[in-house]
Protein backbone atom coordinates (compact mmCIF):
# COMPACT_ATOMS: atom_id res chain seq x y z
CA UNK A 1 0.00 0.00 0.00
CA UNK A 2 1.73 3.28 -1.15
CA UNK A 3 0.66 6.27 1.06
CA UNK A 4 0.88 9.67 -0.79
CA UNK A 5 2.61 12.29 1.34
CA UNK A 6 1.92 15.88 0.98
CA UNK A 7 5.28 17.43 0.30
CA UNK A 8 5.52 20.41 3.21
CA UNK A 9 7.65 23.40 2.72
CA UNK A 10 10.07 24.68 5.33
CA UNK A 11 12.01 28.00 4.96
CA UNK A 12 15.03 28.58 7.47
CA UNK A 13 17.08 31.54 8.15
CA UNK A 14 20.56 31.03 7.16
CA UNK A 15 22.78 30.24 10.24
CA UNK A 16 19.58 28.77 12.02
CA UNK A 17 19.34 25.33 12.79
CA UNK A 18 16.72 22.90 10.99
CA UNK A 19 14.63 20.81 12.63
CA UNK A 20 12.67 18.19 10.71
CA UNK A 21 10.08 15.80 12.33
CA UNK A 22 8.16 12.71 11.57
CA UNK A 23 4.63 13.06 12.61
CA UNK A 24 3.70 9.41 11.86
CA UNK A 25 4.08 6.24 14.49
CA UNK A 26 7.27 4.47 13.13
CA UNK A 27 8.59 1.01 14.71
CA UNK A 28 12.10 -0.55 13.26
CA UNK A 29 12.60 -4.04 13.68
CA UNK A 30 16.52 -6.33 12.51
CA UNK A 31 15.24 -5.46 9.21
CA UNK A 32 14.07 -2.24 8.90
CA UNK A 33 16.29 0.97 9.19
CA UNK A 34 15.20 4.50 8.90
CA UNK A 35 17.31 6.82 6.65
CA UNK A 36 17.36 10.90 6.39
CA UNK A 37 18.09 11.56 2.94
CA UNK A 38 18.92 15.03 1.52
CA UNK A 39 17.72 15.46 -2.65
CA UNK A 40 17.10 11.48 -2.40
CA UNK A 41 21.11 10.40 -2.64
CA UNK A 42 22.73 11.84 -0.08
CA UNK A 43 22.68 9.97 3.50
CA UNK A 44 22.58 12.65 6.01
CA UNK A 45 21.54 10.12 9.33
CA UNK A 46 20.48 6.75 10.02
CA UNK A 47 18.36 4.64 12.56
CA UNK A 48 18.95 0.96 13.16
CA UNK A 49 16.93 -1.38 15.63
CA UNK A 50 18.31 -1.44 18.91
CA UNK A 51 21.79 0.64 17.84
CA UNK A 52 22.81 4.33 18.24
CA UNK A 53 21.98 6.78 15.89
CA UNK A 54 24.60 7.23 12.53
CA UNK A 55 25.33 10.14 11.42
CA UNK A 56 27.40 10.13 8.09
CA UNK A 57 30.58 11.89 6.95
CA UNK A 58 29.23 15.27 5.46
CA UNK A 59 27.10 16.03 8.19
CA UNK A 60 29.28 14.92 10.91
CA UNK A 61 29.41 17.73 13.66
CA UNK A 62 26.26 19.18 12.45
CA UNK A 63 23.27 17.02 12.24
CA UNK A 64 21.74 15.26 15.59
CA UNK A 65 19.13 12.68 15.44
CA UNK A 66 16.43 12.29 18.63
CA UNK A 67 15.35 8.61 18.60
CA UNK A 68 12.12 9.24 20.86
CA UNK A 69 10.20 10.57 17.51
CA UNK A 70 13.09 9.83 14.98
CA UNK A 71 13.51 13.71 14.33
CA UNK A 72 16.48 15.50 12.50
CA UNK A 73 18.26 18.59 13.83
CA UNK A 74 20.81 19.92 11.26
CA UNK A 75 22.46 23.15 12.66
CA UNK A 76 24.17 26.31 11.00
CA UNK A 77 22.20 25.87 8.02
CA UNK A 78 24.19 27.17 4.64
CA UNK A 79 22.28 27.88 1.60
CA UNK A 80 23.93 24.53 -0.32
CA UNK A 81 21.10 22.65 2.58
CA UNK A 82 18.65 23.86 0.27
CA UNK A 83 16.77 20.73 -0.84
CA UNK A 84 14.07 17.96 -0.68
CA UNK A 85 14.48 16.23 2.86
CA UNK A 86 12.89 12.72 2.93
CA UNK A 87 13.01 10.31 5.79
CA UNK A 88 12.82 6.60 4.05
CA UNK A 89 12.06 3.56 6.04
CA UNK A 90 14.33 0.75 4.38
CA UNK A 91 13.57 -2.65 4.74
CA UNK A 92 12.78 -5.42 1.86
CA UNK A 93 10.83 -2.12 0.05
CA UNK A 94 11.80 1.06 0.50
CA UNK A 95 8.60 3.82 1.89
CA UNK A 96 8.91 7.40 2.44
CA UNK A 97 7.19 8.41 5.72
CA UNK A 98 7.94 12.37 5.83
CA UNK A 99 9.01 14.83 2.77
CA UNK A 100 10.05 17.89 2.92
CA UNK A 101 11.18 21.17 1.14
CA UNK A 102 14.17 22.98 2.71
CA UNK A 103 15.13 26.77 1.47
CA UNK A 104 17.37 28.93 3.23
CA UNK A 105 16.98 32.36 2.64
CA UNK A 106 18.63 35.64 3.56
CA UNK A 107 17.23 38.38 5.81
CA UNK A 108 15.74 40.57 3.08
CA UNK A 109 17.64 43.82 2.28
CA UNK A 110 16.18 47.55 3.81
CA UNK A 111 13.49 48.75 2.11
CA UNK A 112 13.91 52.49 0.76
CA UNK A 113 10.46 55.00 0.20
CA UNK A 114 10.70 58.22 -2.29
CA UNK A 115 7.68 60.16 -3.01
CA UNK A 116 6.57 62.75 -5.31
CA UNK A 117 3.92 64.87 -5.20
CA UNK A 118 2.43 66.27 -8.59
CA UNK A 119 -0.89 68.93 -7.67
CA UNK A 120 -3.30 69.80 -9.89
CA UNK A 121 -6.53 71.76 -9.61
CA UNK A 122 -8.42 69.96 -7.13
CA UNK A 123 -6.02 67.09 -5.97
CA UNK A 124 -2.72 65.72 -6.69
CA UNK A 125 -0.79 62.65 -7.47
CA UNK A 126 1.84 60.96 -5.18
CA UNK A 127 4.27 58.85 -6.93
CA UNK A 128 5.63 56.22 -4.16
CA UNK A 129 8.99 54.57 -4.99
CA UNK A 130 9.88 51.46 -3.19
CA UNK A 131 14.07 50.07 -3.53
CA UNK A 132 16.08 47.29 -2.36
CA UNK A 133 19.76 46.38 -3.41
CA UNK A 134 18.08 44.16 -6.28
CA UNK A 135 14.14 45.43 -7.25
CA UNK A 136 12.21 48.29 -7.01
CA UNK A 137 8.52 49.17 -7.56
CA UNK A 138 6.60 52.60 -8.06
CA UNK A 139 2.40 53.09 -7.18
CA UNK A 140 0.73 56.19 -8.36
CA UNK A 141 -2.01 57.15 -5.78
CA UNK A 142 -4.52 60.08 -6.29
CA UNK A 143 -4.99 62.50 -3.17
CA UNK A 144 -6.83 65.17 -1.80
CA UNK A 145 -5.99 67.02 1.40
CA UNK A 146 -7.85 64.12 3.41
CA UNK A 147 -8.12 60.82 1.27
CA UNK A 148 -5.99 58.94 -0.89
CA UNK A 149 -6.55 56.29 -3.48
CA UNK A 150 -4.46 54.08 -5.88
CA UNK A 151 -4.43 54.53 -9.36
CA UNK A 152 -2.80 51.17 -10.19
CA UNK A 153 -4.56 47.89 -9.76
CA UNK A 154 -1.65 46.26 -7.76
CA UNK A 155 0.83 47.26 -4.98
CA UNK A 156 2.62 44.13 -4.71
CA UNK A 157 5.75 43.06 -6.86
CA UNK A 158 7.23 39.23 -6.42
CA UNK A 159 10.92 40.05 -6.04
CA UNK A 160 11.73 35.93 -6.62
CA UNK A 161 9.50 33.31 -6.08
CA UNK A 162 9.56 33.23 -1.72
CA UNK A 163 10.13 37.67 -0.86
CA UNK A 164 7.59 40.30 -2.12
CA UNK A 165 8.16 44.39 -2.34
CA UNK A 166 4.56 45.62 -1.43
CA UNK A 167 3.66 49.21 -1.24
CA UNK A 168 0.21 50.58 0.36
CA UNK A 169 -1.28 53.03 2.56
CA UNK A 170 -2.68 52.84 6.04
CA UNK A 171 -4.20 55.77 7.73
CA UNK A 172 -1.54 58.86 7.38
CA UNK A 173 1.51 56.59 6.59
CA UNK A 174 3.15 55.28 3.04
CA UNK A 175 4.41 52.49 4.44
CA UNK A 176 6.60 50.06 1.98
CA UNK A 177 7.81 46.53 3.22
CA UNK A 178 10.30 43.70 1.78
CA UNK A 179 9.19 40.33 2.67
CA UNK A 180 10.47 36.93 2.95
CA UNK A 181 9.23 33.62 4.99
CA UNK A 182 11.97 34.50 7.52
CA UNK A 183 12.91 38.70 7.86
CA UNK A 184 10.88 41.42 6.88
CA UNK A 185 12.04 45.57 6.77
CA UNK A 186 9.63 48.60 6.40
CA UNK A 187 10.12 51.52 5.51
CA UNK A 188 7.29 54.62 6.77
CA UNK A 189 6.54 57.99 5.96
CA UNK A 190 4.14 60.40 6.62
CA UNK A 191 1.49 60.59 3.97
CA UNK A 192 1.76 64.03 2.75
CA UNK A 193 -1.26 63.74 0.98
CA UNK A 194 -1.90 67.25 -1.13
CA UNK A 195 1.37 69.62 -1.09
CA UNK A 196 -0.80 72.54 -1.01
CA UNK A 197 -2.85 72.30 1.84
CA UNK A 198 0.42 73.39 3.39
CA UNK A 199 1.39 76.18 0.72
CA UNK A 200 -0.73 79.52 1.93
CA UNK A 201 -3.36 80.22 -1.36
CA UNK A 202 -2.55 83.79 -3.01
CA UNK A 203 -6.45 84.39 -3.66
CA UNK A 204 -7.34 83.90 0.06
CA UNK A 205 -4.77 86.02 1.43
CA UNK A 206 -5.49 88.82 -1.34
CA UNK A 207 -9.08 88.94 -0.71
CA UNK A 208 -8.51 88.87 2.94
CA UNK A 209 -6.28 92.03 2.78
CA UNK A 210 -8.72 93.76 0.69
CA UNK A 211 -11.28 92.88 3.15
CA UNK A 212 -9.26 94.46 5.76
CA UNK A 213 -8.70 97.62 3.79
CA UNK A 214 -11.95 97.72 3.21
CA UNK A 215 -13.39 97.50 6.98
CA UNK A 216 -10.55 99.93 7.75
CA UNK A 217 -11.39 102.65 5.34
CA UNK A 218 -15.17 102.41 6.85
CA UNK A 219 -14.27 102.78 10.24
CA UNK A 220 -12.45 105.92 9.35
CA UNK A 221 -14.76 107.37 7.07
CA UNK A 222 -17.79 106.62 9.98
CA UNK A 223 -15.16 108.59 12.49
CA UNK A 224 -14.70 111.21 10.26
CA UNK A 225 -18.38 111.86 9.74
CA UNK A 226 -19.21 111.86 13.73
CA UNK A 227 -16.50 114.54 14.29
CA UNK A 228 -18.11 116.61 11.60
CA UNK A 229 -21.36 115.82 13.38
CA UNK A 230 -19.98 116.92 16.43
CA UNK A 231 -17.83 119.69 14.88
CA UNK A 232 -21.58 121.43 13.28
CA UNK A 233 -23.24 120.46 16.76
CA UNK A 234 -20.50 122.62 18.67
CA UNK A 235 -20.85 125.58 15.91
CA UNK A 236 -24.69 125.21 15.79
CA UNK A 237 -24.42 125.87 19.79
CA UNK A 238 -22.21 128.62 19.94
CA UNK A 239 -23.67 130.24 16.97
CA UNK A 240 -27.02 130.01 19.73
CA UNK A 241 -25.18 130.93 22.44
CA UNK A 242 -24.07 134.01 20.63
CA UNK A 243 -27.88 135.19 19.28
CA UNK A 244 -29.43 134.50 22.58
CA UNK A 245 -26.18 136.94 24.39
CA UNK A 246 -27.06 139.31 21.38
CA UNK A 247 -30.45 139.31 21.64
CA UNK A 248 -29.88 140.27 25.64
CA UNK A 249 -27.73 143.02 25.21
CA UNK A 250 -29.88 144.51 22.98
CA UNK A 251 -32.78 144.18 25.16
CA UNK A 252 -30.87 145.74 27.87
CA UNK A 253 -29.67 148.69 26.33
CA UNK A 254 -33.46 149.52 25.07
CA UNK A 255 -34.51 149.25 28.92
CA UNK A 256 -31.29 151.87 29.60
CA UNK A 257 -32.40 154.15 26.82
CA UNK A 258 -36.42 153.93 28.34
CA UNK A 259 -35.32 154.33 31.60
CA UNK A 260 -33.26 157.39 30.27
CA UNK A 261 -36.35 159.13 28.59
CA UNK A 262 -38.49 158.92 32.05
CA UNK A 263 -35.84 160.85 33.86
Amino acid sequence: IFVLLELQYVFVRHGKDLHLDIKKSVKLDKKTDLFWKCNKTNNVAKYGFNIDPVVFDKYEGRAELFGQNYSLVLKNVQHNDSGDYTAVLAGGQDQKIAEYKVIVQDPVSPANLRVVSVPSSDSCNLTVTCSTVDSQISKTFRCDTQNCSQVDENSLKKTNDYSSLIVYLHRDLIICNHSNNVSWKQSTMNNPYCEKKTVSSAPIIIAAACGLCVFIFIIIFIICIVRKCKRRNQENQLYEAAQVSEHFFLREKRNKMSYSVLF
